[in-house]
């Protein structure tokens, strides 16, 4: 392990099919009033909107409905949902979707009672809040991002063609969050998986970096294995429990901060993903699909014996050949199983086109802590090969 770190995560889980039995105890905690964040509206489908309601009632709180959260939130509906926590004396925002309602609410948090222009303040300068913040508890209902156990916000600026992710510190994580993998059976296929390859990229991301005997690396790769295991079977059979919780489960210690520790990270992958939705507003997940495998390409020959490792490892393959040989029949295996679930593998398909890809670069933010720090023009050949 190398460097020096601290460790301090405060949200506290609820995990399992009674999990939501335990929303009441939490809610005894926060004021009167609960500002209800959710997306479509397929939570009044499936019934879990009802029984949050029936929850929220019986404990006598009064309900701020925030309803019709996009996938990807932009800054515009942020002003919206800050401006009616504000004015209704919020004290609670509950969160109860997949990451990208879990991420606006941090967002609502940090900006209800921030008295500059919080995309500026924080998804431009990066500074942290000096306001108010008001706490967050999640009850998700989709598996990939992390969100329920972090304190990052990814949010969209149309107008800007920008779509960014700050970092928030303990003070914004949730302060509880409700996982029952029984809530996630009703998702369409493309919405699994997308969140599925979520999981898997942050794991990678986290785990090429560094060449030193690092427990994490080890932690890494247990985690990949099980997700990979664990997508086969939700694919072929969505309500096999145990794969989704598998995966539920994952989901969360893949981005709760625990593997960056000693690790410098590699977040490339997500600025090229997160540049390409920021212009077709494609699922998160498909975007990180579609520029993986041509970004490890490129950068394999800069990493290779962790790219080595990773198809020993994860992969089992075999060693036999040169290094390169090795390495690359691994990104093959994963691109077999990307293949398999069903993802995306190139940004057309996404909506993007060729006349897109120098906006696209330039809305790519170029990360230090990998194994090579891209130039503008490289990003430009990675993109063009993942058309």
């Amino acid at each position: 392990m190398l460097g020096n770190f601290s460790y301090h995560n405060p949200t506290k889980l609820y995990f399992g099919k009674d999990a939501l039995e335990y929303l009441g105890d939490e809610l005894q905690h926060y004021g009167k009033t609960v500002q209800l964040i959710y997306g479509g509206g397929s939570i009044k489908k499936n019934g879990i909107y009802q029984e949050i309601m029936e929850i929220l009632l019986a404990c006598g709180k009064e309900v701020v409905e925030d309803g019709g959260v996009m996938p990807n939130p932009t800054s515009e509906r942020v002003e919206l949902g800050a401006k009616r926590a504000r004015e209704n004396k919020v004290d609670l925002l509950l969160a109860v979707g997949g990451g990208s309602v879990c991420d606006y609410a941090k967002a609502v948090a940090v900006s209800a009672y921030c008295e500059e222009d919080f995309w500026e303040k924080y998804y431009i300068r990066f500074e942290d809040p000096t306001c108010k913040i008001l706490p967050v508890g999640c009850v998700l209902t989709m598996a990939g991002t992390g969100s329920e156990m972090n304190g990052g916000s990814v949010i969209t600026n149309r107008k800007q063609k920008l779509k960014i992710g700050h970092v928030f510190g303990s003070d914004v994580m949730p302060k509880f969050s409700i996982l029952n993998p029984e809530f996630t059976y009703t998702l369409p296929e493309r919405q699994m998986v997308s969140g599925i390859y979520d999981i898997f990229n942050h794991i990678c991301e986290q785990y090429f970096s560094g060449e030193d005997d690092n427990v994490t690396d080890y932690l890494c790769e247990g985690l990949m294995k099980s997700v990979i295991s664990a997508s086969y079977r939700a694919k072929k059979n969505p309500r096999d429990y145990e794969a989704r919780s598998n995966i539920m489960w994952a989901a969360t210690w893949a981005l709760n901060t625990l593997l960056d520790k000693g690790k410098t990270t590699d977040w490339e992958v997500h600025m090229l993903g997160q540049a390409v939705g920021a212009y077709t507003d494609a699922t998160h997940g498909m975007t990180l699909a579609a520029v993986s495998l041509p970004y490890y390409r490129y950068i394999l020959r800069y990493g290779l014996q962790k790219f080595k490792r990773f198809a020993i490892e994860v992969w089992n393959v075999k060693e036999k050949g040169s290094d390169e040989e090795i390495a690359e029949r691994g990104l093959s295996a994963m691109e077999n199983w990307m293949k398999d679930l069903g993802l995306t593998l190139n940004i057309s398909d996404l909506g993007a086109t060729p006349d897109m890809i120098e906006g696209i670069a330039d809305a790519t933010r170029i990360q230090k802590g990998g194994y090579h720090v891209l130039t503008r023009p490289e990003i430009v050949e990675i993109l063009k090969a993942s058309l």
